[in-house]
């Protein structure tokens, strides 16, 4: 489906990516296959959510969604088992310090909580956004036809809260499945008939720059259209443990500075050096399509 300020608050922003990786992107929602075994080693990280900053050295900042509660509060889903299905329903609650469910959130970008379903290879990728119910329990529909484990990310900020969060917990499709390598470092996602150029540097522990520049066979795209109050958003997960951080352009439709293309910058940071699988959503021609990237952040 897919600004930033803080990964868990939805903050707007600008990532560079220092050897990005390409992959060939898709439709919003799922991508490929199940489980890899971790190939790269990572620092240790600390600090808190990737948020606006200068260039140059940062506090480090916290990894994000590894955790199914934090803050006292904890992601509860009704059900982590389910058979292959193209439309499965998952129904999940979001309980607090006295273990009920949750029910006031703030709205962050047009929704009140935002939830990401990958499978552990990172070649599936979907951004969907689901309804609650009165007594606290949200459901949304997600393609799961292919076999393995996922990770689940809901990407929230209660209202008794300060600050916004992001809890991840697995669920496990049954079937057999291989695992899918990481598509290599490149510059440019094809999303046919949209390519997605891919400019910058990331680097661990700083506030980078990163510009994607969108084309639809061959011309610019200047008309970009804005989807969840942004004309883009990015995601960025890193490989072996999942770490999650979730961006957002600078700027903002009918801001009176923000262009609607074809360039879409974003500032982030990243927890630690490694490599990292980067989902850009953004909407074109009234349909939301997503570039994937693999990116190398030293």
């Amino acid at each position: 489906m897919n600004a930033i300020a803080k990964v868990g608050a939805f903050a707007g922003a600008v990532v560079a990516l220092g050897g990005l990786g390409s992959a060939v992107g898709a439709s919003v929602g799922p991508v490929g296959e199940p489980e890899r075994p971790t190939h790269q080693k990572h620092e240790a990280a600390s600090g808190g959510h990737g948020g606006h900053a200068g260039h140059g050295a940062t506090k480090v900042p916290e990894a994000t969604g590894l955790n199914v509660s934090e803050a006292g509060y904890t992601l509860d889903l009704v059900e982590d088992r389910y058979q292959r299905t193209a439309d499965a329903t998952l129904r999940f609650r979001i309980l607090g310090t006295d273990h009920e469910p949750v029910t006031r959130f703030e709205t962050a970008h047009g929704k009140k909580l935002h939830l990401i379903v990958v499978r552990r290879d990172v070649a599936t990728f979907q951004h969907v956004h689901p309804v609650m119910a009165a007594d606290g329990t949200w459901s949304v529909t997600a393609d799961l036809a292919a076999a393995g484990t996922y990770r689940v990310f809901a990407d929230f900020r209660p209202a008794a809260a300060a600050e916004g969060l992001t809890l991840g917990q697995d669920l496990f499709v049954a079937g057999p499945h291989e695992p899918e390598p990481l598509p290599p470092a490149a510059t440019t996602s094809t999303v046919s008939p949209y390519a997605v150029k891919l400019d910058g540097h990331l680097v661990a522990g700083r506030t980078s720059r990163l510009t994607l520049t969108v084309a639809r066979d061959g011309e610019a795209v200047t008309d970009l259209e804005p989807y969840l109050e942004a004309y883009g958003h990015l995601v960025a997960l890193r490989d072996g443990d999942l770490a999650y951080l979730h961006v957002h352009p600078e700027g903002a439709p009918g801001d009176g500075r923000t262009d609607p293309g074809p360039e879409i910058t974003f500032s982030a940071e990243v927890p630690s050096a490694g490599t990292y699988r980067l989902f850009l959503d953004f909407k074109h021609a009234g349909e939301v399509r997503t570039a994937a990237f693999t990116a190398e952040a030293h």
